[in-house]
């Protein structure tokens, strides 16, 4: 029986490069998108920003999985910075429907990157896929995001993603300060991080691929957990203390970016993967950040 195929926008990123190689170790033939020449036999390029893509690449792939987009964490949000932001992700996007919809044979399911941050900053609301967007920078990006991705002519998911906790990613700066002894509260400490490990993360990507879910899906872990159990935590587990606190204020000098990422509340709960039968590995943050710290890649 010949394998199945996944093309992949991203596929060279924090969440791509653990994603590969869990398709490819279940048998998966795997397709990379990249900008600039190939220089790999898996590997297509592409150029998002002219909307460069041949249909053919895509035709026939039982996944197309897409999580490219610029970094949102350079801070300061400067307007060429949120620029890029909303333009990488809109022209990466639009690229993949008009492929998707221009291929002879329709790819199965197409997997969009989106994020949390379409909810804005709501407090100590429940939060699931049915709630309404927020306000704000990233709620707006996202949304435009998810837009753009509607309109493939194929079963489409967006990936609305929290803070993922892994070896590297968002937790990193969060883990270097703790390291040198300078763990920290961020603001009051009560916002709620939605949180998901990474390892999680991929498993729910692939868990998705053959589910018949469609539309928004949030990749947050099951338990919900305020900032400062995440940092809190983080230090127990390096051994190291938790002493600081970074006030609100000083976060607020960061502008938008600051207040979007790390003041945001959102209890945001995962209804549409655990009503489709997923099971998380890593169930509490503790767990997440025990599995980050040990380095373990499965």
């Amino acid at each position: 029986m010949s394998s199945r195929r996944a093309v992949i926008a991203g596929a060279s990123g924090f969440i791509g490069r653990a994603l590969v190689a869990e398709l490819t170790a279940a048998g998966w033939t795997i397709t990379r998108l990249v900008r600039g020449a190939s220089t790999r036999a898996d590997e297509i390029s592409w150029d998002p920003q002219i909307g460069k893509l041949e249909p053919a690449v895509l035709s026939g792939a039982d996944a197309i999985i897409n999580l490219s987009g610029a970094s949102i964490s350079r801070i300061p949000w400067t307007q060429s910075i949120r620029e890029s932001i909303a333009a990488s992700r809109r022209e990466a996007t639009t690229t993949l429907v008009t492929a998707i919809n221009a291929a002879k044979v329709t790819p199965s399911t197409f997997l969009s990157g989106s994020a949390v941050g379409i909810y804005g900053n709501r407090g100590d609301e429940e939060l699931t896929e049915t709630s309404a967007r927020g306000a704000g920078f990233l709620a707006d990006v996202t949304e435009e995001w998810e837009a753009h991705a509607s309109g493939a002519n194929c079963r489409t998911v967006y990936l609305r993603t929290g803070l993922v906790l892994g070896d590297g990613g968002a937790l990193a700066p969060l883990r270097l300060a703790t390291s040198f002894f300078a763990g920290a509260r961020v603001g009051s400490g009560q916002q709620w991080w939605p949180w998901i490990s990474h390892r999680d993360e991929v498993r729910a990507i692939v868990h998705l691929i053959d589910s018949k879910l469609r539309g928004a899906v949030n990749l947050v872990g099951p338990t919900p957990a305020r900032s400062v159990e995440v940092t809190r935590e983080l230090a127990r587990i390096m051994k190291r203390p938790h002493l600081f606190v970074i006030p609100s204020f000083a976060i607020g000098l960061m502008g938008d970016a600051g207040r979007e990422l790390l003041l945001a509340s959102q209890k945001i709960r995962a209804t549409a993967l655990e009503k489709d039968g997923f099971v998380f590995e890593h169930r509490t943050v503790v767990d997440a950040l025990r599995w980050a710290i040990s380095g373990k890649r499965r």
